[in-house]
């Protein structure tokens, strides 16, 4: 296994991606964040709304500036909307597409060239629901999918050259379902899986040397209700 290095983390300031940044750090790696809220004490970071394409490109640069170099990116960054599509609101809408999928694409195109000099690697986040279609999930669906598609065509393009794996999570047990109505959210038996395993999977795939990829993850609990 190898040094998993410089990696920058959307999203690392909870859930998933805090997960990641403390898994990074205890792997001897450098953590470094892109989100909207501030990571953990000591962690460098740049404040950013995904949902800006150019602002996250500028954002990704700094970090990489500041670090003096990338050794990987972890896509980890995510956010939903759930609802018919007639009843959720064009702009919570297009922010769920803007955050998911445009936030995913900037961070990697703004880190590509780092990442490229170093036969790096890249672990995009999608979903269970990348794969499988369900009502009153438009926008997540719609983000997901298009993760899928962007990352295996990354991974055609860039073979040989980069390390790409297409992270496909279940439900995890994070905030991620807070703020949605109730008959969305998870039910109190529910299995999810804890961050900090999934977490180990990403950790995984950062650590493949060079030559050995691995091209795409499903990870969830052994009972994950939108698996298969």
């Amino acid at each position: 296994m190898t040094d998993v290095g410089k990696v920058l983390v959307t999203g690392g300031s909870s859930g998933l991606g805090a997960a990641v940044v403390q898994a990074v750090e205890k792997a001897g790696g450098t953590p470094y964040v892109l989100d909207r809220v501030a990571p953990a004490d000591g962690v460098a970071h740049e404040l950013v709304d995904l949902a800006d394409p150019r602002a996250a490109e500028q954002a990704t640069r700094r970090l990489v500036e500041q670090a003096g170099g990338l050794d990987a990116v972890v896509t980890a960054a995510g956010m939903d909307r759930c609802g018919k599509l007639e009843d959720v609101p064009a702009e919570e809408w297009d922010r769920v597409v803007m955050v998911n999928l445009l936030g995913t694409v900037s961070v990697v195109r703004a880190a590509l060239p780092e990442l490229l000099a170093v036969r790096g690697k890249v672990v995009t986040v999608a979903s269970t629901l990348g794969w499988r279609a369900l009502s009153d999930a438009t926008a997540y669906c719609a983000s997901k999918f298009g993760v899928v598609g962007f990352t295996r065509a990354l991974n055609v393009e860039t073979q040989g050259r980069l390390g790409v794996t297409l992270l496909v999570p279940g439900g995890m047990q994070t905030h991620f379902f807070d703020d949605r109505d109730p008959q969305y959210k998870p039910g109190p038996d529910a299995k999810l899986n804890r961050p900090d395993d999934v977490a180990q999977a990403v950790l995984f795939a950062l650590q493949q040397p060079e030559g050995c990829e691995v091209r795409e993850l499903m990870v969830a609990a052994s009972v994950e209700p939108s698996w298969p």
